[in-house]
C-alpha cells in the first residue's frame, strides 16, 4: 500500500467531458512522491489505498482537482499590453509575467481596445476521470 514519502510510478489516462486530455501511454509512467503535493489532491487520495498492479477508474471533483473557476482570475487588459495581439485569436494560450512570476492565460475575448485573459488553470471547474494503474512503489 502507498504511504507518505513513497516514490510511486503509475500509468494514467485523463478524460474530461468524455474526451481524453492526457495520457502516459507512449511516454512511460508518471512518477511522484506520495504526500509531497506533486499531483492533485483528489488523485493522491485515491491512489493511497492502491498496491502495485492495481487498476481503477476514479472520478475527481473539481474542488479536489484544479478548483473552481475564479472570476477574479479573468482580466481585461489593454490590447497594446499584449505582445503580438494582432495575431491572437480566441482560445490561444499566451504567457505573461509579473514580479518575476510567469503565468499562462487563455484568450477569452478580443475587442478593438481590450483582450480578456483567463488565468485560471485550463481544467479549473472541471470534474476529471482518471484510469490508473500502479506500476511501482519504492519505499
Amino acid at each position: 500500500m502507498i504511504n507518505n514519502g513513497d516514490k510511486v510510478k503509475f500509468d494514467y489516462t485523463l478524460t474530461v467531458d468524455g474526451k481524453i486530455q492526457d495520457t502516459s501511454a507512449g511516454r512511460g509512467p508518471l512518477e511522484y512522491t506520495h504526500g509531497a503535493g506533486q499531483i492533485i489532491v483528489g488523485l493522491e487520495e485515491e491512489l493511497a489505498s492502491m498496491n502495485v498492479g492495481d487498476k481503477k477508474t476514479v472520478q475527481i471533483k473539481a474542488e479536489k482537482a484544479y478548483g473552481p473557476v475564479l472570476q477574479e482570475a479573468i482580466r481585461r487588459v489593454p490590447k497594446e499590453a499584449v505582445g503580438g495581439a494582432e495575431n491572437l485569436k480566441v482560445g490561444d494560450m499566451v504567457g505573461a509575467s509579473n514580479a518575476g512570476h510567469t503565468f499562462r492565460a487563455i484568450v477569452k475575448e478580443i475587442t478593438d481596445k481590450e483582450i480578456t485573459l483567463d488565468f485560471n488553470h485550463p481544467l479549473a471547474g472541471k470534474d476529471l476521470t482518471f484510469e490508473v494503474e500502479i506500476k511501482e512503489i519504492n519505499k
